[in-house]
């Protein structure tokens, strides 16, 4: 008997190997595509200009991308549990540990369009409960992973010099993503203490995020100019600076719309002049580093350039720029300013469709799932 089970069993060891193998080198980086989609429903409803049927296109938007996180999430769970050890390999590989950082982004990304677009869809009172829960589990790993993978940067990971990446910025953006959407959140607190810890605690993952970015951007412009433009393949990555730019444009704006009532009058009023001051000339710098991200990567397709997952750097950050434009539209009462965020919305949904198109196209393939070369 035991001789006639054993190659039933090492038939049926063997396809579920073959099923479970492509969840091998499924890494953190795939959170992106749900970063990049939820921006998409989110920077659309967000936008100062009305536009016929854009907001039920970006309901849908919004629903596929949250069950596509369910779907990555079932996913990553199973890579953990069948490939631990490749798992623990990411988080000591330094070209692969910073893109933890996508996971926080994605939640909080997801659930801020449970909020905007999906609240006639499932009901206002289970679209606030489930963007608290995203809200939550994304900022409290956003804010581990913000210390973790510094840490073992600094303890475990061997950082070749020359070898600074846009990819650094992905721990340190994900607590600006946490400020720029818990004010959503505020209006739902009881009023006095809870609204006013966490307005302030926006604020705070607001400076969090910005001084680590502050340390984090002449290292990667250091490289730049000392060693030329990055690997053909990673030069999409320049697209991530605008990351802490645009969220961090929009967590101001955001914060400052939601200040009065919630703190004295005279900290209101300055939040809101903060939010112009700090805001117009961080989005002058990120219209800057946007044409300077653009010429390389113009430069690089020229080049050759292949399609790899950076491509989805082309659209989580610019989102953030068109959510950053929009405050300021709404703060300046300046048309530039909208005209602004509805050409880089154009811009970003441009991006999304080109970079969805070429990774089904790569999954039905195999090729992004493959193990790397």
């Amino acid at each position: 008997m035991a001789t006639t089970l054993a190659p039933v069993r090492a038939r049926a060891l063997h396809d579920l190997e073959i099923r479970s193998g492509a969840l091998r080198h499924l890494g953190p980086n795939w959170y992106a595509t749900m970063m990049g989609t939820a921006i998409v429903a989110n920077a659309g409803a967000a936008l100062p200009v009305r536009v016929p049927g854009l907001h039920t296109a970006c309901t849908v938007v919004w629903a596929f991308s949250a069950v596509l996180l369910a779907a990555l999430l079932t996913a990553r769970a199973g890579h953990w549990l069948r490939h631990g050890d490749q798992a623990r390999r990411h988080l000591l590989d330094p070209a692969v540990a910073p893109f933890y950082g996508c996971l926080p982004m994605a939640l909080l990304a997801v659930g801020a369009g449970t909020l905007s677009l999906g609240s006639p869809v499932i009901g206002r009172t289970a679209a606030i409960a489930a963007d608290s829960v995203l809200w939550t589990a994304g900022t409290v790993s956003g804010l581990l992973i913000a210390a973790a993978i510094p840490y073992l940067m600094i303890t475990r990971h061997r950082v070749e010099p020359g070898s600074a990446s846009p990819v650094w910025l992905l721990p340190v953006v994900a607590p600006m993503v946490s400020a720029a959407l818990g004010p959503a959140l505020i209006p739902h607190l009881p009023a006095g203490q809870w609204q006013e810890a966490m307005l302030l605690g926006c604020y705070a993952m607001f400076g969090l995020s910005l001084l680590g970015t502050l340390v984090m951007l002449p290292l990667i412009w250091g490289r730049l100019v000392q060693h030329g433009p990055l690997p053909l393949a990673l030069t999409p990555t320049l697209f991530l600076v605008l990351g802490p730019l645009g969220q961090s444009t929009t967590a101001v704006n955001q914060l400052a719309d939601t200040a009065p009532g919630v703190v004295q009058a005279p900290y209101a009023a300055a939040m809101s002049a903060f939010a112009v001051l700090y805001g117009v000339p961080v989005m002058g710098f990120a219209l800057l580093w946007l044409a300077l991200a653009a010429a390389l990567v113009v430069r690089a397709a020229r080049r050759g350039m292949p399609f790899a997952m950076t491509w989805w750097a082309f659209t989580f950050p610019v989102g953030t720029c068109v959510t950053g434009a929009a405050g300021l539209a709404r703060h300046t009462g300046l048309d530039a300013f909208t005209w602004l965020a509805a050409g880089l919305y154009a811009l970003l949904v441009a991006a999304w469709a080109v970079a969805g198109t070429r990774t089904v196209r790569g999954l039905l393939s195999g090729s992004l799932l493959a193990a790397p070369r």
